[in-house]
Protein backbone atom coordinates (compact mmCIF):
# COMPACT_ATOMS: atom_id res chain seq x y z
CA UNK A 1 0.00 0.00 0.00
CA UNK A 2 0.76 3.55 -0.44
CA UNK A 3 1.58 6.23 1.90
CA UNK A 4 -1.83 7.61 0.44
CA UNK A 5 -3.52 4.26 1.10
CA UNK A 6 -3.70 4.08 4.90
CA UNK A 7 -6.88 2.00 6.78
CA UNK A 8 -8.79 4.20 9.29
CA UNK A 9 -9.64 1.42 11.49
CA UNK A 10 -8.13 -1.58 12.92
CA UNK A 11 -9.61 -4.71 11.03
CA UNK A 12 -10.00 -6.76 14.53
CA UNK A 13 -11.10 -3.94 17.06
CA UNK A 14 -12.51 -1.04 14.82
CA UNK A 15 -10.19 1.61 16.76
CA UNK A 16 -8.66 4.29 15.13
CA UNK A 17 -5.52 4.41 17.09
CA UNK A 18 -3.27 2.82 14.52
CA UNK A 19 0.59 3.51 13.77
CA UNK A 20 2.42 2.61 10.84
CA UNK A 21 4.95 -0.26 12.17
CA UNK A 22 8.68 0.20 11.61
CA UNK A 23 9.37 -3.67 11.98
CA UNK A 24 6.99 -4.75 9.30
CA UNK A 25 7.91 -2.10 6.66
CA UNK A 26 11.51 -2.71 7.32
CA UNK A 27 11.18 -6.14 5.91
CA UNK A 28 10.19 -4.49 2.30
CA UNK A 29 6.84 -6.74 2.60
CA UNK A 30 4.24 -3.36 2.45
CA UNK A 31 3.24 -1.70 4.86
CA UNK A 32 2.39 -2.89 8.26
CA UNK A 33 0.13 -0.95 10.78
CA UNK A 34 -0.44 -1.21 14.86
CA UNK A 35 -3.34 -1.12 16.90
CA UNK A 36 -2.91 0.88 20.03
CA UNK A 37 -5.78 -0.42 21.42
CA UNK A 38 -6.02 -4.24 20.64
CA UNK A 39 -1.96 -4.30 20.13
CA UNK A 40 -2.25 -6.01 16.92
CA UNK A 41 -0.51 -5.56 14.18
CA UNK A 42 -1.35 -6.55 10.23
CA UNK A 43 -0.74 -5.75 6.59
CA UNK A 44 -3.44 -4.74 4.16
CA UNK A 45 -2.90 -5.90 0.59
CA UNK A 46 -4.70 -4.74 -2.14
CA UNK A 47 -5.86 -7.86 -4.44
CA UNK A 48 -6.85 -6.23 -8.13
CA UNK A 49 -10.22 -4.53 -9.34
CA UNK A 50 -13.41 -6.94 -9.83
CA UNK A 51 -14.99 -6.89 -13.36
CA UNK A 52 -18.47 -5.04 -13.29
CA UNK A 53 -21.41 -7.13 -12.41
CA UNK A 54 -18.91 -9.70 -11.24
CA UNK A 55 -19.74 -11.28 -7.81
CA UNK A 56 -16.86 -11.34 -5.30
CA UNK A 57 -16.08 -15.43 -5.47
CA UNK A 58 -17.19 -15.76 -8.94
CA UNK A 59 -15.10 -16.35 -11.73
CA UNK A 60 -16.17 -15.59 -15.48
CA UNK A 61 -15.93 -19.10 -16.22
CA UNK A 62 -18.90 -20.09 -14.59
CA UNK A 63 -21.35 -17.04 -15.37
CA UNK A 64 -21.19 -15.35 -12.48
CA UNK A 65 -23.92 -18.62 -10.82
CA UNK A 66 -22.25 -19.81 -7.36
Amino acid sequence: MSERAAPFHCPYCGDEDLRPSVEGSVRGEGAAWECRACSRAFRLKFLGLLSRGQAAGTSPSDGGAS
